[in-house]
């Protein structure tokens, strides 16, 4: 070889380390592609000289606006926003950001820079909409934490609190810190209120089935009679199951008990280190199976009415079209109903902002160091997608004002995470959220067999919610035109937790739209032109579900091959 080749190669060489480790640090420094993606809408805007000093004059001439309104306020004209809060912005709700010139004026000064600098990113040239949405993102992370109120002296409400408590509300924020520093998380709600078992999913139960992944809780009847096929609830492993099962008077496993139902759920195990290899062909294969014939034996019932909430409908997704094509003669399935339930995730969302390379790699370092994803971590993710309300706003009552935690019970359940096993998660964000790959007829392969949602023939009943940030409802109901089903589809009001725990109460604010579907129909614009029908979504679902569930029988909570292993709610939930 000669001298220019061998220096050629040991270029080339050199040239392959150091990108592995401009990679490596970027995982360490950056993993998310946010300073990437700074330097280069910072670089668009030095090509483009003219544009800039178009920005800039309008931010000088916008500026001298704001300061020659704000020098009128003081001298006493009344208060009128040049830059005005946005409706859902509570931030800034106490009256003494308007009635006093000084706050009023710190109140303008950071709208009008925050306004600025959000809308100067949207309009840097050469950015793609990923890459705008991704800067937009963290950008509004950084100006939220910078907030005037995030800080004592520039929060007007906890400095008349100090002054009027002589101390005392200070005092109790610094104790609510410590406390907070030792639990690693800042309390949404007052943890030592609730306690799983006691008021927390209290309907009588037994678990009648138990695996390394799974614990299978059926309940007590309480009519005397039961519809013969059974409803079986596959809860998301994101959380714990008793989302389902909270106070009695949110309880969706009572409410479908009260009606004659025979409910079982799924409570699954909270993974650690030892179950890294579990993928999510064990979720379906150690997970969904084994509860339906769990199901089918203690009721005498060839098939069951499948329900799958969230992550836990995508997982019955899977499975309906995984059986199917496995024996479709055969199918246990008389009904499905899914829960917000993402199928398509080529618009998943606010989360997409963590979605991508860069973004994923960093996630795959932490799971395989530790063989899961912390569910702190996750939680932590999902609650900077609404920082002001799920970060800033628990920061300023718990610390600057000192308040003491009111008891939420969803509150309680959404602090109380679970984890990821390192290889089931893997593949939900690789194959499902980036490649998109379920959407693809046998684009992707569980157990065996080719994953096609057009083979799904059983009747669907869907339910999104209109303020789901989640699972987008436009998004969630894409699944309706590709599966070979009849399709109820039903919107309702409020979010991803709300709008499906939301159980029938009198004068009720809340309320839902609905459609049968008709194949390739707009279905946004058949939505819109339903007319709401006030109240629950919930008993309409149950009589849809009376027409799937078969004779009365007398019910029965176990049986010789499934005994009564012990209490609900179990022994995996309080892991």
């Amino acid at each position: 070889m000669s001298e220019s080749s061998v220096f050629t190669a040991f270029l080339t060489e050199q040239a392959q380390r150091a990108q592995v480790l401009q990679r490596q640090l970027q995982q360490i420094f950056d993993p998310f592609g946010l300073l990437a993606t700074t330097r280069k809408a910072q670089q668009a805007w030095a090509n483009h000289p003219f544009e800039l000093f178009d920005n800039l004059h309008r931010y000088a001439m916008d500026g001298f606006q704001l300061q020659a309104a704000l020098l009128r306020r003081f001298a006493g004209e009344q208060d009128v926003d040049l830059v005005e809060p946005q409706p859902d912005d509570p931030r800034f709700s106490d009256p003494i950001w308007s009635e006093s010139p000084f706050w009023d004026s710190v109140k303008e000064y950071y709208l009008f820079q925050t306004r600025w600098l959000q809308n100067s990113l949207y309009a840097t040239p050469g950015l793609t909409e990923g890459e705008r949405r991704k800067s937009a993102f963290w950008l509004r992370q950084f100006l939220n934490a910078l907030a005037p109120n995030n800080f004592l002296l520039g929060n007007p409400t906890a400095l008349n609190k100090a002054i009027t408590t002589q101390g005392e509300s200070l005092w109790q924020g610094w104790d609510h810190l410590a406390r907070d520093i030792r639990a690693g998380d800042i309390a949404m709600t007052d943890l030592s209120a609730f306690t799983v078992g006691e008021n927390l999913a209290t309907t009588p139960g037994a678990v009648v089935y138990r695996n390394e992944l799974l614990e299978v809780i059926h309940y007590q009847s309480n009519t005397p009679t039961v519809h013969q096929a059974s409803i079986v609830l596959i809860s998301p492993w994101i959380n714990k199951y008793y989302i389902l099962d909270l106070t009695p008077a949110k309880s969706m496993v009572k409410y479908l008990v009260d009606q004659g139902f025979s409910v079982f759920v799924t409570s699954w195990k909270n993974p650690d280190a030892t179950m890294a290899e579990v993928g999510l062909d064990d979720y379906l294969t150690q997970g969904i199976v084994p509860m339906i014939q769990v199901a089918k034996e203690i009721s005498g019932s060839e098939q069951v009415n499948l329900v799958g909430y969230c992550i836990g409908g995508t997982l019955v997704s899977l499975y309906m079209a995984w059986i199917n094509r496995l024996s479709p003669a055969a199918v246990p399935v008389s009904s499905v109903t899914l829960l917000t339930t993402l199928t398509d995730f080529s618009c998943p969302g606010d989360i997409e902002v963590f979605i991508d390379e860069d973004g994923l790699d960093a996630i795959d370092a932490i799971m395989e160091r530790q063989g899961y994803l912390d569910g702190k971590d996750m939680a932590a993710s999902f609650r900077m997608l609404r920082s002001n309300s799920l970060i800033w706003q628990y920061w300023q009552s718990n610390y600057l004002l000192g308040e003491p935690s009111t008891a939420f019970d969803i509150l309680y359940w959404n602090m109380d995470s679970t984890r990821m096993p390192k290889k089931m998660h893997h593949t939900y964000l690789r194959e499902l959220y980036w490649h998109n790959r379920m959407i693809a007829p046998d684009g992707l392969y569980l157990a065996g067999q080719g994953i096609d949602l057009a083979r799904i023939t059983q009747p669907i009943y869907m339910v999104s919610a209109e303020e789901d940030h989640i699972a987008p409802w436009q998004q969630t109901f894409t699944l309706a035109n590709r599966v070979s089903a009849p399709v109820r589809l039903t919107l309702s009001t409020s979010g991803h937790i709300v709008g499906i725990i939301n159980p029938p109460i009198p004068q009720s604010k809340r309320s839902f739209r609905q459609i049968a579907l008709d194949k390739n129909q707009n279905i946004p614009e058949a939505m819109s032109q339903q007319a709401p029908v006030a109240g629950s979504w919930w008993p309409n679902w149950v009589e849809w579900l009376r027409g799937f569930s078969g004779a009365q029988i007398k019910p029965k909570l176990s049986s010789r091959q499934h005994p009564n292993l012990g209490a609900a709610p179990g022994t995996y939930v309080l892991e």
